[in-house]
Formats: structure tokens, sequence, C-alpha cells
């Protein structure tokens, strides 16, 4: 069953809640030259019979991780990008960034309970973005899709770097990325960056 949603400039798109079940690898745009910092190694999934194209996706979270504001400056790491036929030849990846229907982030996410608030989550080694939200956003980001979106990719891929959830540190100001945004801003201001503005 899926549910119809208004997305910012009115259009209508359906959101389905279950899809194929399964998860395919996709490519990813060419990251620019880093060398510093921690090496973390990452690929994108997709999960079959979704209808957003796989190289959208793929450009948008690649552009959330290698921009300045993001975990390569904040974190002092650097990402390498892992293609389906490395990680086929068997190479390792340390986050896999998923994008799911409700029902299999729900499977993906467990023994976490995201059907409730439609969360998505950080599992193993996987930060499933659940597709309610990737297609809905949340009411803390009002019509600002980008931004949600982006802070959605900081927030799972900061608890595959080890970082734990926060609290807002003093009412009015811009939220840790590591607050759970999606639910509540704690008193801050919607941030999707793990460095500060």
């Amino acid at each position: 069953m899926a549910e119809p949603v208004v997305t910012p400039g009115a259009t209508v798109v359906e959101v389905p809640q279950s899809a194929a079940g399964t998860l395919h690898l996709v490519g990813i745009p060419e990251l620019p030259a880093r060398s510093t910092g921690r090496t973390v190694r990452f690929a994108i999934e997709i999960e079959d019979g979704l209808t957003i194209p796989d190289g959208e996706f793929a450009a948008a979270v690649t552009r959330v991780l290698v921009d300045a504001r993001g975990w390569q400056a904040a974190d002092g790491v650097h990402f390498v990008a892992v293609s389906p036929a490395e990680v086929a030849a068997g190479t390792h990846t340390d986050v896999r960034v998923v994008l799911a229907t409700p029902t299999l982030t729900a499977k993906l996410c467990a023994p976490l309970d995201t059907a409730m608030a439609q969360v998505s989550c950080w599992n193993g080694s996987r930060a499933v973005l659940n597709l309610q939200r990737w297609l809905r956003g949340a009411a803390t980001y009002g019509q600002d899709l980008e931004s949600y979106r982006t802070y959605l990719v900081n927030h799972e891929v900061g608890h595959g770097l080890g970082h734990r959830h926060a609290q807002c540190p003093t009412a009015g100001s811009p939220a840790p990325i590591m607050v759970q945004q999606t639910k509540s801003l704690d008193g801050c201001t919607a941030w999707p960056w793990p460095t500060r503005p």
C-alpha cells in the first residue's frame, strides 16, 4: 500500500511501503582526490523495485560525504568509494548507505523498531535510510527536503563513524548532527552538517 505525499513544489508522489525486499549495489560517482585522515570505504545499495534512479541517489549521497562541511572535515576521515565489482570481488566496506522502503528498513534495522516513527538507523555496517523519510522529510525541516536528506545521510553515517546520539546544548543554537533531528530539535535549530556554521 502506498501513501500519497505532497512534497516541496506540490508534486504528489507515491511512497511504497514495500518493494522487492532485496538490495543491489550501485555505482558511485568519482570522488575528489583526498588522502589525509582515516580511510572509510563505503558502498551504496538500493532496494530492488524502487523508481528512484540509482545514479540520482548515489550522486546525492556522494555530494554529502565529500562536502567541506561534512565528516571528512569534522572527523578527520576520507571516504573511498567501493564499486559493485569490487564488493563482488570481496573488497571490505566500512559503511554501506542503503535506501529502503519502510518494510525493508524495519527488517534491516531490527531489533530497533522503526515502524512507528518511520525512522532510519545504523545497524551492523549499514546506514539504512527509510524511503518514507527520503521522500517526505520531517516536520523539523519543514519544506527543506534537500537539507533534511543531508542530515539523514550525515546522521546515520555518523553512527558508523562511532558517534552516539547527542542533545541540544543551548536553546536556539544549531543542532549537533547527532541530535535525533527527525523526532525533535530539542530546542535547537535544524542543522544538517557535522561541522558548525
